[in-house]
């Protein structure tokens, strides 16, 4: 059975073209205009991945406050940010909120639909025994694949699926530097060099918030970055 997806943006052009190609995609996707309108039709039944975007019609930030209610619902059920605003300031915020990545919308269908997958991959290894984990250990770091969880002295990072995947790249293989192509083909994303630079500033901060010595990811200037075990 095709898995549903809901998408909560006010612009309905932008909407329409969204639920057209997620349904390409082999998802039954609905759209919403409003918080208001999304708020009823999930309280009655929860689709298995939202997209929603931060301004909704005349509330700025209408999308943070629906992130609040459905993460109020459920814990795992996967959220993704969708915006025109990527300030350091909003990713920081839309991710405390427990959103689990964030898109520009310029962002091509073919990395959302990437990411889309990487999530349902996530929620289906988090229903599998922990025994067939891939596991990657450095130091007070530990790393599960399949659930894609980075976690340091037992503490899990609260990454989204694009900077685990980076962290991902540069644990491997420690000690390597990986260029920002490297770090994109892995990331299934394609971005300028501000962006990835902006990721692993954002990858460092929270690491730092719980380890505030934390000094593992290291910039190699006018090349790329390693981790240094």
């Amino acid at each position: 059975m095709a898995r549903s997806i809901a998408i909560v943006e006010d612009e309905p052009i932008i909407r329409a073209n969204y639920v057209e190609a997620l349904n390409r995609f082999g998802y039954e996707t609905r759209g919403y205009g409003s918080r208001g309108e999304a708020s009823i039709a999930f309280s009655m039944r929860l689709p298995e991945l939202v997209i929603i975007d931060i301004g909704l019609g005349d509330e700025p930030e209408g999308g943070f406050d629906l992130c609040r209610e459905l993460r109020a619902k459920s814990a795992t059920l996967p959220i993704i940010f969708l915006t025109a605003r990527d300030s350091d300031f909003d990713v920081i915020s839309g991710l405390r909120l427990g959103a689990d990545d964030y898109l520009s919308k310029d962002t091509s269908l073919h990395q959302l639909a990437a990411r889309i997958a990487a999530l349902f991959r996530r929620i289906e290894s988090l229903k599998a025994p922990a025994a067939s984990e891939t596991v990657i250990e450095h130091g007070p770091l530990k790393l599960e694949s399949e659930r894609m969880r980075v976690l340091w002295n037992g503490i899990e990072i609260p990454l989204t699926v694009t900077e685990f995947w980076m962290v991902h790249t540069l644990v491997r293989f420690p000690g390597h530097v990986k260029n920002r192509d490297q770090l994109m083909r892995e990331a299934e994303l394609v971005v300028d060099d501000a962006t990835i630079t902006s990721h692993i500033k954002r990858i460092r901060k929270k690491f730092v918030a719980l380890a505030p010595d934390f000094d593992a990811i290291e910039t190699v200037h006018g090349v790329g970055y390693r981790w240094t075990p």
